[in-house]
């Protein structure tokens, strides 16, 4: 009998012993688990700021030069059309989407597109330089002079002085102009008025303002502006570099 009572009272002790144990490992957790949070907390980093965009100025370049326009003012949109196949071409011609012209056409759309954001709008370019190589791509695809310009003779896109341009709102939604870009068709032509009012105002507004700061119209592509003189300019072949 007593040989019981002595094994009874060694696994008293025993459970007695596992229990002030467990008591003590759970006072301890939380202090345990908040050291980890703080540990793994403390391996979070804050995202590094992206450096801001320094524009180039354009003072002390020569007219003629080639320049990127983006590199001078972040304040156009952009749809390069021929860098896709949305285009009535139906094929990619760039091999990537960047607006080049000569400095002095840049200096002319930097002052136009000013007058433009006065009004609550900007240009956005479909077309900008475009190398003699890829007027010769184009005119393989389609030899019709009354859509694409010779590659002898050559456009004034070749030139560095011509654009093809619409307007869109400072938030980017484009303005009715009546007829998408490269629309071959009277509804195109800046001497059609039977268009919506609507339309009429907008392509105004476009032509007004561009003839103001130095550039013509095409009278059968309400997109499509020449730079003043920007037809004496040789022919060039250029070609920028794709990131």
């Amino acid at each position: 009998m007593r040989i019981v009572m002595l094994i009874l009272g060694m696994v008293f002790m025993l459970l007695l012993s596992c229990k002030q144990k467990t008591e003590s490992e759970n006072e301890n957790a939380p202090e345990q688990r908040s050291s980890k949070v703080n540990e793994v907390l403390d391996t979070i980093f804050e995202k590094k700021r992206q450096p801001e965009k320094t524009l180039r100025s354009i003072e002390g370049l020569a007219d003629s030069t080639f320049v990127r326009l983006a590199d001078f003012s972040d304040g156009f949109a952009y749809d390069m059309r021929y860098a896709t196949e949305n285009n009535f071409l139906k094929a990619k011609v760039y091999d990537c989407a960047e607006c080049y012209t000569r400095v002095k056409t840049v200096r002319a759309l930097l002052v136009a597109n000013a007058e433009f954001r006065s009004k609550g709008v900007k240009i956005k370019f479909y077309d900008c330089y475009r190398p003699n190589s890829v007027q010769y791509k184009m005119w393989e695809i389609v030899p019709n002079p009354q859509y694409v310009a010779n590659p002898v003779k050559g456009s004034i896109h070749n030139k560095g002085g011509a654009v093809d341009i619409t307007l869109v709102t400072l938030e980017g939604e484009e303005l009715n102009m009546g007829t998408d870009f490269d629309f071959f068709g009277k509804r195109a032509y800046h001497d059609n008025f039977d268009l919506p009012q609507e339309i009429l105002d907008n392509r105004k507004l476009l032509k007004e303002t561009m003839e103001k700061h130095g550039f013509w119209s095409t009278r059968t592509e309400w997109w499509h502006y020449n730079l003043q003189g920007a037809h004496k300019d040789p022919i060039a072949n250029f070609k920028w570099k794709c990131e």
